[in-house]
């Protein structure tokens, strides 16, 4: 455990200035590769018939109860004599979810093409290739209701036409959840539209906000040198390149009517005091940092409302009329069995004086 001190950092000004969710919580028990998932779906992605296929070896080993993994013989008695170790801690859980990280379907994918394959396929072949998936997403609902959206992925092209490379792009794969999606195939309309890339250092993303052209609903994920995450990015380049995004952002003309929200995954990992509501069988999972940035957001306000990653597709079915996606369902009616506080939709964070 450890006591941080942000005060230095560059977004602690921005939550200063707008409004910081200090109550809210990553969608799902899991890691990078799950909260993606949540954020586009509100959904944990499925693996078909993963016993009878390459992905039975990292099927997980549980006891009766359904969710403790399974220890190993050779497991020690006590975490002094050493970490715990499990017959098969793997991705999918026994019904053949997948909760840890796969690797896309389609290009880019740290899972390369078969030999002799589709170029824009990851191989089917390797047991952490996900199969397309098939759920609804926030970004089929957007298009359903002809909304414009589009997730900007940091160095996507520039992956795609040289490779990845690290210190930098370093370009996590799992990060870009839609990649996972069948709708979103390498050679769709859906996929040229609304997969775009958000260039080196988000350089696409930052034209698209200069010109005021960006969509009505905009998703982006820097690449993984600037992403904050522990243990291969450090936190000051990726502080300062979001806190630069702000500022674009804020001299944009489409400021006026732009609402944005600064979140992570699951904050590296990073342990945290307070518990999550109690909910359903995927999360919600621990507290992470949320900043709402808008010039409707309430200016230096701390916002303690419940509210989780789903939170950000709650606000954006609401605002759009859009259905509601069934994993926000799911949670809402597991939140109201446990006689929780209902998870909010960003706008207690907002003074909605004027409408959006």
């Amino acid at each position: 455990m450890g006591m941080w001190d942000g005060s230095k950092m560059a977004m602690w000004k921005v939550a200063q200035q707008y409004t910081l969710a200090d109550n809210f919580f990553m969608g799902a028990f899991g890691g990078s590769f799950f909260n993606h998932q949540w954020l586009v779906c509100a959904c944990a992605p499925f693996y078909p018939d993963a016993d009878k296929n390459p992905a039975k070896p990292t099927i997980a080993a549980v006891d009766p109860d359904g969710t403790s993994l399974t220890r190993a013989a050779n497991s020690p008695k006590s975490a002094i004599d050493g970490p715990p170790k499990f017959v098969s801690d793997g991705n999918l859980t026994p019904d053949f979810y997948a909760v840890n990280t796969m690797q896309p379907p389609y290009q880019p994918s740290a899972n390369a093409p078969a030999a002799g394959a589709d170029p824009m396929s990851a191989d089917p072949a390797q047991p952490t290739t996900l199969p397309p998936q098939t759920e609804p997403t926030i970004g089929d609902l957007l298009s359903l209701k002809r909304i414009d959206w589009a997730w900007y992925g940091g160095a996507w092209q520039d992956v795609l036409d040289h490779g990845n490379k690290t210190p930098a792009p370093n370009f996590q794969y799992h990060h870009q959840p839609l990649n996972y999606y069948a709708s979103f195939a390498p050679g769709t309309p859906a996929r040229a539209e609304h997969l775009r890339d958000g260039g080196l250092a988000g350089a696409e993303f930052i034209k698209a906000i200069d010109a005021g052209k960006l969509p009505q609903v905009a998703f982006y994920k820097p690449q993984g040198d600037l992403n904050e995450h522990s243990g291969y990015a450090d936190i000051q380049s990726g502080d300062n390149h979001i806190v630069d995004l702000i500022h674009h952002l804020e001299k944009s003309p489409q400021w006026p009517h732009m609402l944005v929200v600064v979140t992570y995954d699951e904050n590296g990992g990073i342990w945290d005091h307070v518990a999550p509501p109690k909910a359903d069988r995927w999360g919600p999972g621990s507290r992470i940092p949320a900043i709402i940035v808008s010039p409707f957001a309430r200016p230096g306000f701390v916002d303690h409302t419940p509210m989780d990653t789903t939170s950000i597709l709650r606000f954006i079915t609401r605002r759009f009329e859009l259905p509601t996606l069934h994993g926000i369902t799911v949670r809402d009616q597991a939140v109201a069995s446990y006689h929780e506080q209902p998870l909010g939709d960003l706008t207690s964070a907002l003074d909605l004086t004027s409408h959006l």
